[in-house]
């Protein structure tokens, strides 16, 4: 790595890794970027003074640290393996870091293939807002080689107000998918509560005054509760596609672990419910409307 600024490469310009760019680029970092899904997004960064490039193999071989913040397990291997991949343009000390919601297995191999490189991997998931990215002000729960780790902390520090090292390869991911699946089945049964408190008469506003005063408040209850009361969805900027998937992962994970998937299947089985009603793309706390729609 070199012993000035890193250069930093991203690839997964949506509406996280954006925001990370933006924060990046306020900091003073020089960034490469490609295009992956949105166009607009790496104009923008490019008109900020990035440079863009055409293969993620490039993305590596230009850059010190390569972030890549994806939607799937699939779409982080599409972009790591192949002739034009990020593996065949790395070389030694180079850090990549998987800041998406991946499953622990696919990680800790991605991580070996890396290693053989001279690389090294990291999976650091992240907790709270594209305006938190923005802000420099993410939880971020991170896994893999610990040297690689304190290399790439005074980066991730820019990025994120708590950072976390979780221990070996995939921990991180594990301890994200431990999240999203607590977050997720508790954003899905407040959403059913309001519903019910609907078909049974009860103010969505008396439901919130009295669960909020005693230890069932939450931050994910407010979330919901804002789109329950305000009509404002976006407090929860997370697509019910993405929560499914997430709570997918957790599945997959549990299952490949031997473990039996109790709690979370309802979750599972209504946001599954909402997606094939055309509700994917609406925000999780829409869900309300899905379980009136019942």
């Amino acid at each position: 790595m070199s012993e000035t600024q890193p250069v930093i490469g991203f690839i997964g310009l949506g509406l996280m890794g954006s925001a990370m760019v933006s924060c990046l680029q306020d900091n003073g970092y020089k960034l490469v970027v490609m295009a992956n899904r949105s166009r607009e997004a790496v104009d923008a960064a490019c008109a900020r003074g990035a440079t863009e490039v055409t293969s993620p193999k490039e993305v590596a071989e230009a850059s010190d640290i390569i972030m890549l913040c994806m939607d799937t397990s699939q779409s982080v291997e599409g972009r790591m393996r192949g002739n034009d991949g990020i593996i065949a343009g790395l070389s030694s000390g180079k850090i990549v870091i998987d800041f998406g919601t991946s499953l622990p297995a696919s990680t800790r191999q991605l991580a070996q293939e890396v290693a053989a490189k001279g690389a090294q991997m990291l999976d650091a998931p992240l907790g709270r807002t594209p305006q938190h990215a923005k802000d420099g002000l993410l939880n971020i729960m991170t896994a893999g080689d610990k040297e690689a780790f304190d290399n790439a902390k005074p980066v991730l520090d820019v990025v994120g107000e708590n950072v976390f090292y979780l221990g070996g390869s995939g921990a991180g991911h594990v301890m994200k998918l431990l999240n999203n699946a607590m977050s997720m089945t508790g954003a899905s049964m407040m959403a059913e509560i309001y519903a019910v408190a609907d078909k049974a008469g009860v103010s969505r506003q008396d439901v919130y005054n009295v669960m909020s005063s005693g230890p069932n408040h939450s931050g994910m209850m407010d979330m919901v509760s804002a789109y329950a009361l305000e009509d404002d969805p976006t407090k929860l900027a997370f697509a019910i596609k993405n929560g499914s998937k997430d709570i997918g992962y957790y599945q997959q994970m549990l299952s490949d672990s031997g473990i039996t998937n109790t709690i979370a299947k309802g979750a599972i089985e209504e946001m599954s419910a909402a997606i094939e009603n055309g509700m994917g793309d609406e925000m999780v706390a829409k869900m309300i409307d899905h379980f009136k729609s019942r």
